[in-house]
């Protein structure tokens, strides 16, 4: 039986943070969920019987609050997921105020970094501990988000220089990057046609979205002793996306010719 560990996962209310804390608690841990969330979402959770605490990853004081709360009560954290985030509208330069860059750049990057040095802090003092943050796929591709790409760059940026900073202390970060996951969020975005999600499908090699437990999976090989030599790489969980993109040129990918002969 696997020996039971501490985890946090902030954003742990919905989406990959919340099929984390599912995964989590069906392998024995102890894990505290850290969210925003409203009492609608966070009924799974209650379900699950995990523990939940009200975090903002803006504000240092309500993140020190937090990580104070659950070293008193829980005692040394494990590991660490950094899944709280925002998605951003698709808009062009002159349409993207500057009130909504800061926001999704502040809850995307700064926070992650905030969480990071709070938590792996006292990990570097303990001697142990590993922190998974959540970049993507847009960490490395320019797409038409000029907040939310700049911002998960950031993270994969925040990853490899911690990863670097804290190795000497046995202290692991590592970042995973997903594809168009299947989230309530990005549902939303489709629903109010802010993306397409045929065209989402058609770009991966394996002509599907990726699932939220596709990416808790990788996530928790993270966190595991069994990625014991892995440090400060970004893991893409995305259906082959990445692999895919040059494919347009050459138009398009054998499923997608299917799909024209067919009609």
């Amino acid at each position: 039986m696997t020996r039971q560990k501490i985890f946090a996962v902030t954003g742990g209310a919905s989406g990959i943070g919340l099929a984390v804390v599912q995964r989590l608690h069906a392998d024995g841990h102890k894990v505290i969920s850290l969210d925003l969330a409203d009492k609608t979402q966070t009924s799974a959770l209650h379900e699950l019987g995990v523990d939940i605490m009200s975090i903002d990853v803006n504000d240092e004081v309500s993140v020190r609050d937090a990580h104070a709360a659950i070293i008193k009560t829980y005692g040394a954290v494990n590991g660490l997921v950094n899944s709280a985030g925002v998605i951003q509208k698709r808009e062009t330069p002159d349409q993207l105020s500057m009130k909504d860059w800061d926001f999704v750049v502040h809850t995307n990057m700064r926070g992650t970094y905030l969480c990071c040095a709070v938590f792996g802090s006292h990990m570097v003092e303990q001697k142990m501990g590993t922190i998974v943050n959540i970049a993507s796929i847009a960490s490395t591709s320019g797409v038409p988000l000029h907040a939310y790409a700049p911002a998960k760059a950031g993270v994969l940026s925040i990853t490899q220089c911690l990863a670097g900073q804290w190795g000497h202390a046995g202290v692991r970060v590592n970042a995973v990057a997903p594809g168009y996951t299947q989230t309530p969020a990005l549902q939303a975005a489709i629903d109010r046609g802010d993306r397409d999600r045929a065209l989402l499908v058609r770009q991966a090699a394996l002509g599907r979205m990726v699932q939220t437990d596709e990416v808790a999976n990788g996530i928790v090989f993270l966190l595991s002793d069994q990625a014991s030599a892995i440090t400060g790489v970004s893991l893409p969980i995305d259906c082959g996306w990445l692999a895919s993109v040059g494919w347009e040129t050459y138009g398009g990918l054998p499923h997608t010719k299917q799909e024209n002969v067919q009609c």
